[in-house]
Order: C-alpha cells, then structure tokens, then sequence
C-alpha cells in the first residue's frame, strides 16, 4: 500500500523548497499552543523533517543564565550576542524582532512552525477551546484550519464560523501533522 506522507516526504527532498514551508499556531492563552507546536515538532523530527520552531512571547522573557559569558557579554551592553559550539548555536538581541527577521536564520530547515505572531500572513492553525476564541476564525487572515477542543465542538459560534475550514481535533496531531505535510508539499 503507498504511503502518502512517504511520498510528500520524497518530493519535499528530491526537490527542497527555495526557503522552508512557514505556518502559525495561533490561539488565546492556554489554548494548547505550546504543546501543539511541540508534539508536531516531534511527528515532524520522527518522519526526519528539519523542523525550524519561532515563539512570540508577550512578556519579556530570560534565555541566558546569569554568571555565564554570554549572559556577562549582555550585562556589558553588547546589542547582540550570539554563541556557537559543536552542537548548537544561539543569537540574543537586545530589540525585538520581527518574523521575517527570525525567519532569516531558518533557511536550512523544511518546516517552520510558529507559535504566535497573529498579524503575520503565513497559514495558520487556530486553536479554539472556548467561544471567546472562536473570535479568531473571522478576525484573522490566512487560516488553514481549525484545532478544536472536544468542548469546542458543540459551541454554536464554532460551528457557524468554520464554514467549510478543516478542523481537527486538538488530541489528533499526527492528522494535524498530516495536513501540514500536505500544505508544505503544495507549496514547492
């Protein structure tokens, strides 16, 4: 039996796309994004995808620890530190920076899969939980497809707004992960 996900697979490395195949997940607070993002990440890694992940952060938030030389080059005023070994690299800037900036040092993955930034034009994943979120399927541009939670399902203003949008179930990654490999195979 041919395998579909096999075979976007193959074409996504016979022919790798010019720059990777960005989408959002997007949601309220404590819809599930962070957890989505990293069990795709996983389904993702384990089909053996370069899988690139971007996180907007409404708070200002630590990366490095205190005492270490990078966190000493910061202390020191540097704008921008960025550290290398055999294993990993990083960058911190002291400004914030947009998706496109971000996604300047993604060129070497297939997919890029960012949490947050609801204004950017790349395909989203919406995350709807509660009826408040289903606010989102009608306010912002370029959705993909829905991620609902059970209770989600029999939310009057959820169904009315779908119309016709994909929708998966939040507990289903590996069909979400599906979908985005069809997505990023329609986008060589």
């Amino acid at each position: 039996m041919e395998n579909p996900q096999h075979n976007e697979f193959m074409k996504l490395h016979a022919n790798p796309p010019a720059r990777p195949f960005v989408i959002q997940v997007v949601g309220h607070k404590n819809t599930g994004k962070t957890t989505l993002v990293c069990r795709l990440t996983e389904l993702l890694k384990q089909r053996n995808y370069k899988v690139g992940t971007v996180k907007s952060d409404a708070h200002d938030f630590t990366m490095d620890e205190p005492g270490t030389d990078t966190w000493r080059h910061q202390q020191a005023g540097a704008d921008i530190t960025a550290i290398s070994s055999s294993r990993r690299s990083a960058i911190l800037s002291n400004k914030p920076s947009s998706l496109a900036e971000l996604l300047v040092h993604m060129q070497h993955v297939d997919i890029v899969l960012v949490e947050g930034f609801k204004r950017e034009t790349h395909p989203k994943l919406v995350l709807v939980r509660e009826e408040v979120d289903a606010g989102l399927l009608s306010s912002l541009s370029h959705i993909s497809a829905a991620v609902l939670w059970p209770e989600a399902l029999s939310l009057p203003a959820v169904t009315e707004r779908l119309n016709g949008l994909p929708a998966y179930s939040v507990n289903d990654s590996e069909e979400i992960a599906a979908y985005i490999l069809s997505q990023a195979a329609k986008h060589l």
